[in-house]
């Protein structure tokens, strides 16, 4: 894939984009009305990191086009409710083929629903997560340019680990920083760029 390939591309409505957003209609309407925006509420985070969870390996446009049936097998992403699930509620979600049947990622699911119950004593999810915000967001004109990982979501994993949770290493909570704007990897030159707020729609060194 070329330079100019790799950068942002034009739909058919004039908008630039990130190249991925535009690989499907889903894609699409995510990226424009969801992804990379602020989410401060617990169920919110709850959803988004389990769904990150049954992403590893996988790709994203298979969770957004089960995302409702995930919805409906796991409680609306009640924490509360996940966190009661028992071997009768494992069963059923392995035999629904409208998610993903994984059984580790499922069971990973119901003990991240407790972890985020137990954490509420000291805080709470949201404010665990959002403490991680870097001082700086990446400012990529290229997907190639586009990190994976980086120290904070790094860290942001070996804490998560540290209060119980699984299926939560640096790469997944990169995903994560990224969807809930924590940092902004929109290309730069993408109408979305600067979108959630939090960082500027250029690199300052530019």
């Amino acid at each position: 894939m070329t330079h100019q390939a790799d950068g942002v591309r034009k739909g058919k409505d004039g908008r630039p984009r990130s190249p991925w957003a535009l690989n499907d209609p889903l894609l699409t309407v995510y990226y424009d009305t969801e992804w990379g925006m602020p989410i401060r509420d617990e169920r919110g985070l709850f959803e988004r990191l389990s769904l990150e969870v049954f992403q590893s390996g996988l790709s994203w446009l298979t969770i957004l086009r089960k995302r409702p049936n995930f919805r409906t097998a796991f409680a609306d992403f009640d924490p509360d409710c996940v966190a009661r699930f028992k071997a009768t509620d494992l069963d059923r979600l392995m035999a629904d083929p409208g998610i993903i049947r994984h059984r580790a990622k499922i069971t990973a699911t119901i003990n991240n629903a407790q972890a985020t119950i137990r954490l509420r004593a000291s805080g709470g999810l949201v404010d665990l997560i959002w403490s991680y915000q870097p001082s700086t967001t990446p400012y990529p004109h290229t997907m190639a340019e586009v990190p994976t990982c980086s120290v904070e979501s790094a860290a942001l994993a070996a804490r998560l680990r540290q209060e119980g949770f699984r299926f939560v290493g640096p790469t997944t909570m990169f995903a994560l920083m990224e969807a809930i704007g924590m940092v902004d990897t929109h290309l730069v030159g993408s109408y979305r760029r600067g979108s959630s707020g939090l960082w500027g729609t250029s690199s300052p060194y530019s």
